[in-house]
């Protein structure tokens, strides 16, 4: 029996993870088990609802387990995510496939890529591009591109790039998981548009927000989960709701508290701080940071960090444990082979992880102040404590 795991957000789950699903089974898995971002996502900002919901919604539309990946590697750039991603999947010992999506589909394409990136020469350059002041993705695309053009239009898409990733974090892990690549169909990474009844979540989330019909985009299932919770207050959660309590945060800190956060360089935290002391609004404080270097992305990931007190050592290695937010019959019975494959700590409740190592029980402390802080941006404010309160969605 082959397990294929994936990799997501599901924010919200939609019809190309339906089709991605689906292309995984029609691959030879039997089982499909699901690592999911919880409260917060690689965009910097609050997912759209709960992490139970999501993985509700995955269960509902081909998923077997769904586990959690924590904000410290869920909330960062590609390649911390990632490395974290891939790390559960191979501690649980049972998944041999690592399905993601991907524009090119080419598995040796996306080997040589990952390859180049590490290439001495490639980085030698990189870090002559950065000093002209573009991005590190400009810079790394322009490194590759002497190296390799064919290789380099790889990195010039999102989809491509996460997967690059995930073959280094393959490599680097020393997991024996197999890549497929499943083409990507429709609407292209955060479009505006829907193609075929495929839309990005970016669009689903815009028109949430809106008022706005999105059943055509979504499963019918999963569309109605998203429905329920729009009515009870649990959704959508908006970033823009901290605003207040994000540059109070901000105007109490340091340059040297702000460069304690992961993924700071080059004086980024100096243009922040410099930033946060004007801004009115959180757009406002992206703009004034924003330049070719530092993208929107990572702005709000720093930021994001910098609200949840994540610090640089919090998202080295791989998560410290593996969080169950859902299964049906066969993801019971991964969970019963995980007993004995498993390499790292499987928790069924919050409060067993207090039974963990000090590295497990400090990892688990972001990940309540992430489900608390969350619960402030709902429509409806929510107490703290979902981190303990939340079911695990059984189907």
């Amino acid at each position: 029996m082959s397990t294929a795991g994936i990799v997501a957000e599901y924010n919200p789950f939609h019809n190309g993870h339906a089709y991605h699903i689906a292309r995984t089974r029609e691959n030879g898995a039997s089982a499909v088990v699901c690592v999911m971002s919880s409260w917060f996502v690689q965009r910097g900002e609050t997912a759209l609802m709960h992490p139970n919901a999501r993985a509700h919604m995955a269960l509902m539309n081909g998923a077997d387990l769904v586990v959690s990946l924590p904000v410290p590697w869920a909330c960062a750039a590609a390649q911390t995510f990632a490395r974290g991603a891939v790390g559960l999947l191979d501690a649980m010992g049972c998944v041999d496939t690592l399905s993601f999506g991907s524009e090119c589909a080419d598995i040796e394409l996306l080997r040589a890529a990952s390859r180049a990136v590490d290439d001495y020469t490639v980085r030698e350059s990189m870090r002559a591009n950065l000093l002209s002041g573009v991005s590190f993705a400009s810079a790394r695309q322009r490194a590759v591109e002497e190296l390799d053009p064919r290789v380099a239009s790889v990195l010039s898409s999102p989809n491509d790039t996460l997967a690059v990733e995930y073959i280094r974090a393959i490599d680097t892990l020393k997991s024996e998981l197999t890549p497929f690549a499943v083409r990507r169909e429709g609407a292209g990474h955060d479009s505006g548009e829907a193609v075929n009844s495929f839309a990005s979540a970016s669009l689903i989330r815009t028109r949430v927000r809106a008022g706005e019909n999105f059943d055509d985009l979504m499963p019918e299932s999963a569309a109605a989960i998203l429905r329920a919770e729009i009515e009870a207050g649990r959704a959508p959660a908006d970033i823009n709701a901290l605003e207040k309590a994000v540059l109070a945060c901000l105007r109490i800190s340091t340059p040297e508290k702000i460069a304690a956060v992961p993924d700071i360089s080059e004086g980024l935290e100096n243009r922040i701080y410099s930033a946060s002391r004007s801004a009115s609004s959180l757009e406002e404080l992206y703009s004034l940071t924003k330049t070719k270097r530092y993208s929107h992305a990572r702005i709000r990931r720093v930021i994001a960090a910098l609200l949840l007190g994540i610090e640089a050592p919090d998202c080295e290695g791989i998560p410290p444990y593996i969080r169950v937010l859902g299964f049906n019959a066969i993801g019971r019975e991964k969970l019963r082979a995980m007993r004995s494959t498993a390499k790292l700590p499987i928790v069924m409740r919050a409060a067993d992880i207090k039974k963990l190592n000090d590295r497990a029980k400090h990892i688990s402390a972001i990940e309540e102040r992430a489900a608390d802080l969350f619960s402030l941006a709902l429509p409806s404010i929510m107490p703290c404590g979902a981190e303990y309160t939340d079911e695990i969605s059984v189907i």
